[in-house]
């Protein structure tokens, strides 16, 4: 029996890495996949963009699709997000309106990576001193912050914060952690130090790191009267959830010398738009949220799209969210 081709969409495909991250042959004869390397700013452009295709693949939680936005896209019957829990898709609304909605598995490598290439390349002055060496700049203009014998502050010591905390134990450096549910027992287990509280945490780290989930306990958990706490010379790197983090304070608290530096992969608004003060904030080592980019992870994000699509093509939907 021939079937009428459905059309995928695939967002975000900022690398062009989609079609070769996976196989899409079991479904190449029945689905037919553009992927978008741009990204599409307003509700009213991802609907023009989306209005004829069937599946959508959408990359964590980038793209939000409230129940305006589904109403917008009547032919859309799937849709698949990275990950399995996502905060940004409206999905009462979009059992309203016939979509099912499936996830993959979550990141396999978290960003624990990233955090001490970030924390690092604060601490060693990297991006500026390999600026400098290119363009034939002065021959050594930043002096390095130690490691060890500091203080690594980790807000959340769950499994990316205890990694962390892992490897500034490794280093040689005393960890702190904190969190509302974090007990002496389990900061023990960890060989960390458990704070008495945020505030604690934040007044004694030389370093902080943060690996919370955002939600209604942690939005703007670290604001100016936090940031005030820390030491001038202490760093704040922040590859969890941009919500978490007051950006206006952190923006006036690198800009005012406040804290020797912050290092941040999340933002309020991605991509960020060209005119942005964060792209200028002194202080900042910033990266266009790479923590969960990597080979391993899109190779698993894909794989597991192609197999939601497949299952739903054959009336069995795996990985359904909500």
């Amino acid at each position: 029996m021939t079937f009428p081709l459905l059309r995928c969409a695939v967002l975000d495909d900022f690398q062009g890495v989609a079609a070769s991250s996976a196989d899409w042959t079991p479904v190449a004869d029945r689905v037919e996949v553009t992927a978008f390397r741009e990204h599409h700013a307003s509700e009213a452009e991802l609907a023009a963009a989306l209005a004829g295709f069937d599946i959508v693949v959408t990359l964590r939680e980038r793209v939000p699709f409230p129940a305006t936005l589904f109403a917008r896209l009547p032919r859309l019957k799937l849709l698949i997000a990275s990950g399995m829990r996502n905060s940004v898709i409206d999905l009462p609304a979009a059992a309203a309106h016939g979509v099912t909605v499936c996830g993959t598995a979550s990141s396999g490598t978290p960003p624990v990576e990233l955090t001490w290439a970030l924390l690092l390349g604060l601490a060693r002055g990297i991006v500026q001193e390999n600026t400098a060496l290119r363009e034939g700049g002065p021959w050594q203009s930043t002096v390095g912050a130690d490691l060890h014998g500091r203080t690594l502050g980790v807000l959340g010591l769950g499994r990316v914060g205890g990694a962390v905390a892992r490897v500034g134990l490794a280093f040689g450096m005393e960890v702190l952690a904190w969190s509302r549910s974090l007990t002496d027992e389990r900061a023990a287990a960890a060989g960390v130090r458990r704070a008495a509280s945020k505030e604690q945490l934040l007044g004694e780290s030389d370093f902080v790191s943060i690996h919370l989930a955002s939600d209604a306990g942690t939005r703007g958990l670290i604001g100016a009267a936090e940031l005030a706490l820390m030491k001038p010379e202490a760093y704040l790197v922040n590859t969890s959830r941009a919500a978490i983090v007051d950006q206006d304070a952190l923006l006036a608290a690198l800009t005012g010398g406040r804290i020797a530096g912050a290092a941040v992969d999340v933002f309020d608004v991605e991509p960020l738009p060209a005119d942005h003060p964060m792209r200028r904030a002194p202080r900042l080592l910033a990266t266009p949220h790479l923590g969960y980019v990597s080979q391993e992870n899109y190779r698993r994000y894909f794989t597991e799209a192609v197999e939601d699509i497949a299952a739903f093509l054959a009336g069995e939907p795996i990985r359904r969210l909500g």
